[in-house]
């Protein structure tokens, strides 16, 4: 019997659309991951970043970010193909071969790693390597089909990129950069099994052991819950530590108070789109946090561009 690989290749485009490989990269994924990093560059500075600083960072950044995704894309191939909301992706589909996408995830990984340790700094491009060894391989390959906590255990390769934007800028490790990782990392676990419980039967038939699927619907609605009100508590930090200030503080607390209400509706009170509902509002949460915290930055102590 021929393999699922032979079968898609009967049907793969002999030359493959741009997009395709655009999605491979997860670029809506890698877009708030850049905004995450640009914050983080700008937190650790006094002044606005010198462009030959952040174009560079972003660009590395990015690209080993899209590396990631796409080996995501490679190794989940076959769960995709049996899930609905992935099952156009270019792999599944028939668009691109596992042999291209490996070879564009190689690439692309490598001149992101290029640039960072050429127009950057070896510390930044060591630790991004890592984040794509965390997310491609550790959490893609191994956790995801090992454990019900695989996105809080793994999601610490996602929350890396406020780190890498304040290494781009000072070279080394700070508290305040790990304190932005923390809000990452905590907020990722409810924005991810919001969805999972949208899509827990999904989840179910590709057997990937979401929470949802081993611990049932409500437990993971409690969890959610749960970790929003610790999301919140993390969120007050940046102000606590003297890291930003009233802006920052009040725009995350209406932010928090909305996510919380949110996970409050799912466990008590949901309808048929609350999770989903409340899986897109976290998007536009972590966005708006970090745009918070470089707002407050700049206007609190405005600066002038230099460089």
């Amino acid at each position: 019997m021929a393999s699922a690989d032979e079968a898609l290749a009967q049907t793969y485009k002999k030359q493959a659309n741009w997009r395709d490989y655009l999605t491979l990269t997860k670029p809506n994924v890698v877009l708030l991951l850049l905004v995450t990093a640009l914050v983080g560059m700008c937190l650790a500075s006094p002044t606005w970043i010198a462009w030959q600083i952040m174009v560079p960072a972003l660009i590395g950044i990015g690209l080993m970010s899209g590396s990631a995704a796409a080996v995501n894309h490679l190794v989940d191939r076959h769960i995709d193909a049996r899930m609905a909301r992935t099952l156009r992706r270019p792999l599944p589909s028939g668009a691109l071969s596992p042999k291209r996408v490996l070879t564009f995830a190689a690439t692309i990984g490598v001149v992101g790693f290029a640039v960072l340790a050429i127009w950057v700094n070896m510390l930044t491009a060591w630790l991004t390597f890592a984040s794509l060894i965390g997310y491609a391989m550790v959490y893609t390959m191994y956790l995801k089909r090992a454990t019900p906590q695989n996105i809080v255990i793994g999601g610490l390769a996602g929350a890396a990129p406020p780190l890498l934007g304040w290494t781009s800028v000072t070279n080394e490790i700070h508290p305040f950069a790990i304190l932005l990782v923390m809000i990452v990392f905590t907020w990722t676990p409810p924005h991810f099994w919001a969805l999972a419980v949208h899509r827990a039967k999904d989840y179910a038939k590709a057997e990937i052991p979401m929470l949802p699927v081993t611990h049932g619907v409500e437990f993971t609605k409690t969890c959610i819950f749960l970790y929003t009100i610790l999301l919140g508590i993390i969120c007050l930090l940046p102000y606590i530590v003297g890291m930003s200030g009233i802006v920052y503080l009040i725009g995350s607390s209406i932010l928090s108070i909305w996510f919380l209400g949110y996970a409050w509706k799912l466990k008590f009170a949901p309808t048929k789109h609350t999770a989903f509902n409340m899986f897109k509002f976290s998007i536009w949460q972590l966005f708006a946090l970090f745009a918070l915290l470089l707002a407050d930055h700049y206007l609190v102590s405005p600066v002038l561009p230099v460089g």
